[in-house]
Order: C-alpha cells, then structure tokens, then sequence
C-alpha cells in the first residue's frame, strides 16, 4: 500500500526551511534550490508545493506569523485584561529569549526583502503588522471603555507607538545595545504612565 504523503505537513517543512534561511542569512539571495536543500528535499518538490518563489515567500510570511500568534498566547496572563494582552503581545514580540530572536531576524529579513522588492511590500507587505497593530488597538479601546486608559488617548496611534518603540527596542537587542531585560523594562515605564 502506498504510504500517504500529508501535503500541508510537508508544505510547512518546506516553509520552515525557508524561515531557517530568513533567520541565518536573509531572503534576498534565497533561491528555490537552497530551500530545497535546507529541507533535505527535490528542487521538484518545492515546485510542485509552491509554483513561484513569491508564493513560498507568502506561505512562509503565514506561518511565521502563525509561530509569533502562538508565541503572543503563550505571553498573554490568564484570565486576560486589556492591559495584559497589550502587554503580553507587546512582550511577546520582544526578542527576550532564543525564540523571540530568531522572530525578530526572522521578521527583519522580511522587511529588508520588502525594502529591496517594492511591488513584493506594495502587494503584501502591511498585512501582518496592520492586523497586529488593530488588534492592540481594539485591547486599547477595551481598556478605555473599562476606564483602565484615559479617554483622551487615541487607540489607534498609541498602538500605533507602542509597536513602534516595541520594533525599535528588539532592534536595540539584536544590535547589542540593551539585553532583553532592559528594554523590558522600558517597554513595561511606558505601559505604566499610560495605564496610571
């Protein structure tokens, strides 16, 4: 009998490959074939799961983005207030640990490929951090309504700011500039004045 191949399994090894690449050495210069032999599979195979390399490059952006919705769960305390999915998710995309580092880069190859490729940013590129940046303004809007945050802020800009000064601490780690516990504490000195 003839062994059955689990197709979604094997499209996310393939996409795993490719995010192994993304983190270690960037996207620019990662072709079908190198993703073939980082999964230890047929250049064929890649072509058969993911017929252009935009399309691997989607798929890959998708679970990546599945890996940090995961990682923002695992963050967020229980049960959840609006503050603490705000702060959990904004921690979560902190690159703390060997996880979050290898996300931030992960991310960050994704972004420096969308600086290179235009019509790849202009098709695809906002997607991923828009849905981020209203859902942390839906928990601010949630907490204003429960009288956590003060009316006069504007949910969608303080996300807006908060994912800012967020990206630019992670970058801050990975440069070497702070450790993951200072620019914690940064980012938890700006939740406090905003939540008082």
């Amino acid at each position: 009998m003839p062994k059955r191949v689990d197709h979604d399994q094997r499209r996310r090894e393939i996409g795993a490959a490719l995010l192994r690449i993304a983190d270690t050495r960037g996207l620019q210069a990662a072709s079908m074939r190198e993703v073939a032999a980082e999964a230890g599979v047929s250049l064929r195979l890649v072509q058969y799961y993911f017929h252009t390399k935009d399309e691997l490059l989607l798929a890959g952006l998708k679970y990546l983005g599945e890996e940090l919705s995961a990682r923002v769960e695992r963050h967020i305390p229980r049960p959840p207030t609006p503050r603490g999915v705000v702060a959990g998710t904004l921690t979560a995309v902190l690159p703390t640990d060997a996880e979050g580092r290898r996300l931030t880069r992960t991310y960050a190859a994704y972004y420096a490929l969308a600086l290179a490729e235009p019509k790849l940013a202009q098709e695809h590129g906002a997607t991923y951090p828009d849905l981020l940046e209203r859902f942390l303004a839906g928990q601010l809007a949630k907490a204003q309504e429960d009288g956590q945050l003060d009316p006069g802020h504007e949910p969608a800009t303080v996300a807006a700011g908060l994912l800012a000064l967020t990206n630019g601490l992670g970058s801050s780690v990975l440069g070497g500039q702070r450790d993951g516990a200072a620019a914690t504490a940064i980012l938890n000195y700006h939740l406090d004045r905003l939540f008082a």
